[in-house]
Parts: structure tokens; C-alpha cells; sequence
């Protein structure tokens, strides 16, 4: 990709040369002969860097850097000085100026800063580009968001298979969200204005599966065309959902097509090509799938990238949130007021291993929006009792020192005035660890 910069120097002579340097050796060059017309059009999302004279009439190179800085602070600007600039430009460098070079600079000295500021300012654009799809992942799918490290990470990386349009394999429990990755996938891909086909393999009828898959074409002139999973996908996304419970029959048929790049409908006279992003969730293990009675073709046609969607006991501090998140969409959808977060709740969610993940807390959530407790299978039939309500009640507390103060066991300790040794045997007791709270 052309790299960008925007070029500053009122000595028109001196401007035309450094443009025909900066061209000849691959950049894309916007120049200008006065500070403020080169401010002018550059926002938050600039993709280029700036180079720029220090000293020029009106508004000078300083105070251009200074505007730029104002505006986005990881914008790279390269400054040209005199010799008698220097400390003028050290004093900028420590404001935030990326670098400054002196006259007259080499050509090779010049390119390698130019070089090394856009690769910096595309590596800042494609951050920013990462953590706003994460933004968008989680505004779109509430259960996808959350402070936690495996969440921060399943994020960014399934950003990534969305832009690459690759296959993946969504492993983890039912109820974990697999589904709702794969709908963020498609939905932050190039693919998102075509559709997304969930296919649930274990609903699926063996006598019925080519048919649904491949379609029909009419058998006369009065017959009905069908259009199947795979034509319906055309590229966009077929989700197949569990698609550990396929027979080992629709297997092979279906590793055989993915081979062949094409299928042939039913009755059709010629094959289609076949353009699609193909996603597949299983909450087996996948090496038990790869050494098992799985298919291998299919196998590793889908499991090019896999992502692990973890379950809520791996993702304990973003209970909390979700719980809130459900509790208000349920209050909101039976017009009632939110119930406040008492002890009880809050010990329920820090205390218990929600087996049933996401539908658990859900349902969870919408039982508190109505006024009823739920009856927890979990525990033997009865509520916890006093003890056990305390104990979760404090584990939360501890939790909750520990994230404000970073991970940081001794500002935690000094949070809850709590000794050392105390602090630390309630850390065993409750198989709390600070590093899970470091940012």
C-alpha cells in the first residue's frame, strides 16, 4: 500500500525537490506551503504522517505539531530543523513530536524516518480498527463483552477471521455463545450485506441431507426449483451448528464438496461454484474429533483457525455485567422497575459455577426481574445457607477491591483493611488469584 505524507516547507524550491525524493522512492505526497493550509482535513483517522519545516512564516512547525498533537496525539510529525533548532526540537520530541531531523538531512536518513513513522501510524489505525470492532462485537452481541482477558482475546481474533474470510471451528460448552461468534463474524466481515445460513447438523434428516444442502432443480414444467444451505450461502456464511453430530455419511459427502470447491443441485445440468465462508461450533474437544471417527478431510477443511468461546467460570468478572445486562433487557421488556443488587444476588453470582452458562444466567436474570427465586437444582434443592452466602458475599468483595486497584494485592489489602496474612489466607480459601486482575 502507498504510504502517505503530508509535506510542509515554505521554500518552494526546497518543497519541489524533498516531493520528487518522497515520490521516486514510493510515497504518496501531499504538500503545502503554509502550516495552517496543511492543517486543514486532518482528523483523528489520518492515515498519513507529517513532515514539516520548523521555521516558516505564520504559523510555524512548533505550533503546527502542537494543533496535530491537539487532534490526535499518535499522529507521527517529523520535524526539520537548523542546527540553531535543536534544543527547540528536543523540547518538541519530549511533547510527543515523533522525530526531528536536522538540514540538510540524507535522502536514505530521511526515508528511514518516513519508513518508520508509517509503519507506527498504520500499527496505531489497526489497533484502534481491532479494539472498535471488539466495541461493535459487543455492542451487537451483549454476551460477547466483558473486561476479561479470554474475552479481550476471542474478540480481536475473531475480528481477524471475519476480515480474512477464512473457515473456523467455534469450540466450547453449550450455552458458552458460539453462535453469537459466529454472528459477530459475519456480521464485521466483508461478507456481512450477504446472508448467514445457521445450519443445526443435529436436527438434520440423513434421507434429507442432499436435498437440503445442494437444492433442486425442477423435475418438469411444472416442478418447483428449491434452492439449498449452500446456494442460500452464496458468499456469505453457512454456520454449521454442531457439526460434530453429522453422520459419518453426510461427512464424507460434505468433505467431498468442500474438496471439490462446487456442488451439483439435484436435477441440475451443470455444478455451481461454491463461495462461502464456512463456520462450524462443536463443544467436543477437537483433538478428540481429529483422532476420533470425525472425518479428517472435513475436519481439517474446518478447523483451519479455532477459536475456544469459554464458559462463565472462565470468565468470572464479567458476571456481574452480564447479569446486569440481562436483569435491565427483561425489566425493560415487562415495563418494571430494575430490583436492586443485593447481598444474596451478588453472592449467587460469584458463588456458583453456572454449568448453564449464558441461558443459566439468563434465565437467572429474568427470574430476579419478576420477584421469583429460582429452584436450584445445583443445590441439592434448598437455598444456600448463611455461611455459604457470606462466603460468596466476601469472595465478591475481594473480587471487586482487586479490580480497582489493578491486580495490586497491597492496594487491595489496604482497600478492605485487611493484614497481610489474613488477605492472603482468604485469597486460598476462596482460589482467588490477583494476577487474574492485572490490566
Amino acid at each position: 500500500m502507498t504510504r502517505l505524507v503530508r509535506l510542509v516547507e515554505d521554500d518552494e524550491d526546497l518543497r519541489a525537490a524533498q516531493v520528487q525524493t518522497l515520490q521516486l522512492a514510493g510515497f504518496r505526497v501531499e504538500d503545502f506551503g503554509l502550516a495552517t493550509d496543511a492543517l486543514a482535513g486532518v482528523t483523528r483517522d489520518y492515515p498519513g504522517v507529517v513532515l514539516s519545516d520548523v521555521r516558516m512564516p505564520g504559523m510555524d512547525g512548533l505550533q503546527l505539531f502542537q494543533a496535530l498533537h491537539g487532534i490526535d496525539p499518535d499522529l507521527p510529525v517529523i520535524l526539520l530543523t537548523g542546527h540553531g533548532d535543536v534544543p527547540m526540537a528536543v523540547a518538541a520530541l519530549k511533547a510527543g513530536a515523533y522525530d526531528f531531523l536536522t538540514k540538510p538531512v540524507g535522502r536514505d536518513v530521511l526515508l528511514a524516518a518516513l519508513n518508520r513513522a508509517a509503519t507506527a501510524r498504520a500499527l496505531v489505525l489497526e489497533n484502534r480498527a481491532l479494539r472498535q470492532a471488539s466495541h461493535d462485537a459487543s455492542d451487537a452481541f451483549p454476551e460477547l463483552s466483558g473486561s476479561s482477558e479470554v474475552m479481550d482475546h476471542l474478540r480481536a481474533a475473531l475480528d481477524r477471521v471475519a476480515q480474512a474470510e477464512g473457515n473456523a471451528l467455534l469450540t466450547g460448552p453449550d450455552g458458552s455463545g458460539r453462535l453469537s461468534v459466529a454472528r459477530a463474524i459475519h456480521r464485521q466481515g466483508p461478507r456481512r450485506a450477504r446472508a448467514f445460513v445457521h445450519l443445526a447438523c443435529d436436527a438434520l434428516d440423513e434421507t434429507r441431507f442432499e436435498a437440503d444442502l445442494l437444492g433442486s432443480e425442477p423435475a418438469g414444467p411444472r416442478g418447483t426449483r428449491k434452492a439449498g444451505r449452500l446456494e442460500r450461502a452464496q458468499r456469505g456464511v453457512l454456520f454449521l451448528d454442531r457439526v460434530d453430530a453429522l453422520t459419518p455419511a453426510m461427512q464424507a459427502r460434505l468433505a467431498a464438496i468442500l474438496e471439490a470447491g462446487e456442488f451439483w443441485p439435484m436435477g441440475a445440468s451443470a455444478p455451481r461454484p461454491m463461495d462461502v465462508q464456512l463456520l462450524a461450533s462443536t463443544s467436543a474437544d477437537p483433538a478428540h474429533l481429529a483422532g476420533g471417527p470425525f472425518d479428517g478431510r472435513l475436519f481439517y477443511r474446518l478447523s483451519g483457525t479455532v477459536l475456544q468461546v469459554p464458559p462463565l467460570a472462565e470468565r468470572r468478572e464479567d458476571i456481574p455485567a452480564l447479569y446486569r445486562h440481562f436483569l435491565l433487557a427483561a425489566c425493560a421488556r415487562l415495563d418494571r422497575p430494575a430490583p436492586a443488587m443485593t447481598g444474596a444476588v451478588k453472592a449467587r453470582l460469584s458463588g456458583h459455577g453456572w454449568p448453564g452458562n449464558l441461558p443459566e444466567l439468563r434465565g437467572f436474570a429474568e427470574s430476579q426481574a419478576i420477584g421469583v427465586t429460582p429452584f436450584d437444582a445445583q443445590d441439592g434443592g434448598t437455598a444456600p445457607g448463611l455461611s455459604e452466602l457470606v462466603a460468596a458475599y466476601e469472595a465478591e468483595l475481594i473480587r471487586d477491591a482487586l479490580r480497582l486497584a489493578g491486580g495490586n494485592a497491597t492496594a487491595a489489602m489496604a482497600r478492605l483493611h485487611l493484614p497481610r496474612k489474613t488477605f492472603y489466607d482468604k485469597l486460598a480459601r476462596h482460589g482467588i488469584k490477583p494476577t487474574d486482575f492485572r490490566r
